[in-house]
């Protein structure tokens, strides 16, 4: 059943129709029996959808919603906000995947039959995966609320409960837009709100106001009001991350569910259904979140180990506990003081395996939710230079075996909690900012996990291993101590080396090879030898000095300088070579010949005519493959990216595809060749596959780069210029004619390559010989 209630905005439309935003703005202009808006604002109105399907069947722009596209679109539009509606989703898919036959009972008839049942049936799924079944009970007894008469009352009303218009614990009236507007609170990392107040070390840290509960109500999660704050009696209880929805929060969401139910069957099971709309809110709420990259969170699960307990008490969305290894009778523990977060990391941990997960609300700093928990591993991105932590009410806080963090030490809180909720010998990884290794103001706690042994490794990561990508953040591992070694010494490792040009982040098979080899021996022998320029290991007392300084790059030896000399004497070999091939591959002097008016077409034009096929790209998929970004286009590079795992297929480009960077302004087109085939389409990339016995590739890639024809097909209306590939313009040229351009573009292309690699060679040239000059290992002479 289509939902009458579901909106979508401008984008959604273009997403429906293939087209750009672009084309929908001239569809309003031009169409007078276009859909009027029914919400949103003036400059970002939100159309009914089934209003929008309709419109474009009837103008033969649309035959068939894609099942995808339709379900996403329900849980973007839904009335009470897209975290409401992921949540209830979520449940749902739970319940299919544990319960599939309960679900199929459930579902016959009517929605308000639906709604009536689905409770209950709810109740037991997630009671038996979450537990705190009492926690449960108390909840509905607080809201009050029968869940069957509910839905009878609203069925006899003619109207059911807005959830948007619950109330949340502040007594506040709280609508869809408020999960954007409540600020972001004192959350994991991995998928985080993004505070947008500005902070000392340039981290999006969390919201001061530590106390502050996001939108529970909206989110499909009970909030207790104090979860967030110490009693006088010890800590408040805490919500349950997830809470069986009532039957009017239910029946606004029918529709959703049983789409949900149909793209679960679609996709091949319920976490891929799962994973495919929450992957489609995180794209779509780029700004909303601060995600930890997949590669990231392997590294660490790695670092620590195998674990039959593991903990993250600042879960975000859960990408650090998805990447444990599953193992039987396995218990995943989570926290976080960002209700929706809490309830997505729950629901995913329980779609992926048979683990018991629980997964609590709160602040873990001020009201710790397994204070008796002694787990193998804890794996932990915490809020950066958060300030408003907990540092006045928790002076004499127990966890603080090493010393009471400054008020601007929070990094060091987060890590002796990791340590206290280790069990001896257990292992924590966490991601921290570089200034945690140097700032004075930690250096005694510092010297004192030294000393004792707690603090095993830091690892400097390159540049773009996560956000804030511009700086290279650490990896700190410990280990909780149970027995002190006789001469205990700490590794330091550096991968920046493994940073690359691209903007999909650093090499990270060679970071996981160097950093996992480094420090398994060294985890083994409890020593290693020293490799220059990527790690070594210290004595714990060479770093004991008055700053405890751990940054690796201070303490590394610079890589072998013996080969300095001999590696710069190949560089300016290739460096010659390279521009001997530029003199050869320079253009011959250009012959004046008149301006020539030819007949020109749009890539639009060709792409309706089956000329080419355009399609974007942004989507990972499951296998990891080479990911072109756009980065690479513009500097000629090799695929360097990397894209979140997603359940939609990703398009792999094929030799003579031609692919168009969007954003920047640049006149730039790449021909894929046999080399760069095979590999994913990255984020603000147009691919355009010619069809060979009408167009040629080079000839395409050629004339797509006219700046004058740029200009006419950019956008300037915002900060960013944006090209609209259709509207690029193309001679009408015979085959023949086509191809004898194309051959000079092609040489073009490859007299470019030359100067950019020569100019690569000249850079790296330059900077070995002054560090060689600098540190002794080349002469004057």
């Amino acid at each position: 059943m289509q939902d009458n209630a579901t909106e979508v905005t401008a984008a959604g439309i273009a997403r429906l129709a293939g087209v750009g935003r672009a084309a929908v703005s001239n569809w309003r202009r031009r169409h007078a029996d276009f859909p009027k808006p029914v919400g949103g604002t003036e400059t970002s109105p939100s159309f009914a959808l089934a209003e929008v399907e309709a419109w474009l069947r009837n103008q033969g722009k649309l035959a068939e919603v894609p099942l995808r596209e339709r379900v996403w679109q329900q849980l973007a539009g839904h009335p009470a906000g897209p975290v409401t509606a992921l949540t209830h989703a979520g449940c749902v898919l739970l319940l299919i995947h544990d319960r599939p036959t309960r679900w199929l009972e459930v579902s016959a008839g009517s929605d308000e039959r639906l709604a009536a049942m689905l409770p209950e049936v709810l109740e037991q799924v997630l009671v038996a995966r979450f537990g705190d079944a009492a926690g449960r009970a108390a909840s509905r007894r607080a809201a009050g609320v029968n869940s069957r008469s509910a839905v009878n009352s609203a069925v006899n009303s003619a109207h059911a409960v807005n959830s948007s218009e619950a109330v949340n614990s502040r007594g506040r009236a709280q609508g869809p837009g408020d999960v954007n507007e409540s600020g972001p609170v004192n959350t994991g990392a991995q998928g985080r709100a993004v505070n947008t107040a500005p902070a000392d070390s340039g981290v999006n840290p969390p919201s001061a106001a530590a106390g502050v509960n996001t939108p529970a109500a909206a989110a499909g999660v009970n909030t207790a009001p104090d979860a967030h704050t110490p009693s006088a009696h010890g800590p408040a209880p805490h919500a349950p991350a997830v809470h069986t929805p009532t039957g009017p929060e239910i029946l606004p969401s029918a529709p959703l569910l049983r789409g949900a139910a149909e793209l679960a069957a679609e996709l091949g099971g319920a976490r891929q259904a799962f994973e495919f709309l929450l992957g489609r809110h995180l794209d779509a709420n780029p700004r909303q979140y601060t995600l930890t990259p997949a590669d990231l969170a392997g590294l660490m699960a790695d670092l620590a180990g195998p674990a039959r307990t593991a903990l993250d008490p600042a879960c975000g969305t859960g990408a650090l506990l998805r990447a444990v290894d599953a193992r039987p009778d396995q218990k995943l523990y989570a926290q976080d003081s960002a209700p929706e977060l809490a309830a997505v990391t729950a629901l995913r941990l329980a779609l992926r395996s048979r683990a018991t997960v629980r997964a609590a609300v709160g602040d873990t700093l001020r009201a710790d939710a397994h204070p008796d928990l002694r787990a193998d591993t804890v794996l932990c991105h915490p809020p950066f230079n958060e300030r408003n932590w907990g540092h006045d009410e928790l002076a004499y806080d127990p966890r603080w075996e090493y010393g009471f963090p400054a008020r601007t030490e929070s990094e060091l809180a987060w890590v002796q909690h990791a340590l206290a909720r280790l069990k001896d010998g257990g292992t924590a990884v966490l991601l921290m900012p570089p200034a945690a290794a140097s700032r004075r103001s930690g250096r005694r706690i510092r010297a004192d996990l030294l000393r004792r042994g707690a603090l095993r490794a830091v690892v400097a990561l390159p540049v773009g291993a996560a956000p804030p990508y511009n700086i290279p953040l650490h990896l700190w591992v410990l280990r909780r101590p149970d027995k002190m070694p006789a001469q205990p010494e700490v590794l330091l490792a550096d991968a920046g080396q493994f940073a690359t040009e691209g903007r999909g982040g650093p090499d990270w098979r060679a970071v996981r090879d160097a950093v996992l080899d480094a420090w398994r021996v060294f985890d083994r022998t409890g020593t290693l030898d020293e490799r220059p320029g990527l790690a070594r290991a210290l004595p714990v007392i060479d770093l004991l000095d008055d700053d405890v300084d751990l940054a690796p790059a201070r303490h590394l030896p610079p890589p072998a300088a013996a080969d300095g000399a001999e590696a710069l004497a190949g560089v300016r070999e290739r460096l010659g070579e390279t521009l001997g091939l530029a003199e050869r591959l320079t253009p011959p002097p250009a012959a004046h010949t008149p301006p020539v008016r030819w007949p020109l077409t749009t890539i639009g034009e060709l792409a309706r005519g089956g000329a080419l096929v355009m399609r974007t790209g942004g989507n990972g998929g499951h296998a990891r493959v080479p990911v072109l970004t756009d980065h690479d286009v513009l500097a000629g590079t090799a695929p360097s990216g990397t894209l979140p795992e997603s359940d939609e297929e990703p398009v792999l480009t094929e030799p003579g595809d031609v692919v168009v960077p969007v954003l920047g302004g640049g006149s730039v087109a790449r021909v894929i060749d046999d080399t760069t085939g095979g590999a994913a389409l990255g984020r603000n990339l147009v691919l355009l596959r010619p069809d060979p016995t009408a167009l040629d590739p080079w000839f395409l890639a050629g004339f797509l780069r006219g700046t004058a024809n740029n200009r006419q097909a950019s956008s300037y209306a915002s900060t960013a210029t944006r090209l609209d590939v259709r509207r690029l313009q193309l001679p009408r040229l015979p085959l023949d004619e086509q191809r004898r351009y194309g051959a000079r573009f092609r040489a073009l292309d490859e007299f470019e390559r030359a100067l950019r690699r020569a100019s690569r060679l000249g850079e790296q040239l330059l900077r070995g010989m002054y560090d060689g000059l600098t540190d002794g290992t080349v002469a004057p002479d």
